[in-house]
């Protein structure tokens, strides 16, 4: 008894990915900013939309990490949402930025740009789709059917 087989993964080109982590790093701004307007979720609203947006950040986040490296896309996800969440918060809320602050700022920025630099794919090689897998028919010995149940095929997720 074979298990259905999944389609096969589409494959995300680096635009994508890319877009889909500035996307992710918009929502963790939201995400922060709203943490700090919550009251420690005291205020209906601003609660709301920090679950909303803390759970959507990190699913477009995961969907970003299906083609890029899961360090850099961290990384570039962190570094972005830490730049927003403080000029917005200076912005909206009057926090303060000092000049030790905006070094910190472009320290962060330029390693943002070195880590998008440095992680594109070459034209001649394609952009793999997260998994590292390949696909194994499951092999049973005869002894195995007899007791217990049938061997775990691949028609549940994923997980490793």
């Amino acid at each position: 008894m074979n298990a259905p087989q999944q389609p096969a993964p589409q494959k995300q080109s680096a635009a994508t990915a890319w877009t889909l982590l500035l996307i992710a790093a918009a929502i963790e701004v939201v995400f922060a900013l709203s943490s700090g307007a919550n009251g420690g979720f005291t205020k209906l609203v601003p609660s709301i939309i920090t679950v909303v947006a803390g759970g959507g950040g990190v699913y477009i986040l995961s969907l970003a990490l299906k083609s890029i490296d899961v360090g850099i896309g961290y990384t570039v996800w962190t570094g972005i949402g830490a730049v927003g969440s403080v000029l917005l918060a200076a912005v909206l809320y009057g926090e303060e930025i000092t000049l030790g602050k905006v070094f910190c700022f472009l320290a962060i920025i330029g390693g943002v740009i070195g880590l998008h630099l440095t992680s594109e794919a070459p034209e001649d090689e394609p952009v793999v789709d997260g998994s590292s897998e390949p696909e194994v028919e499951p092999v049973s010995h005869p002894s195995a059917q007899a007791a217990g149940p049938p061997p775990l095929s691949g028609g549940g997720p994923n997980y490793f």
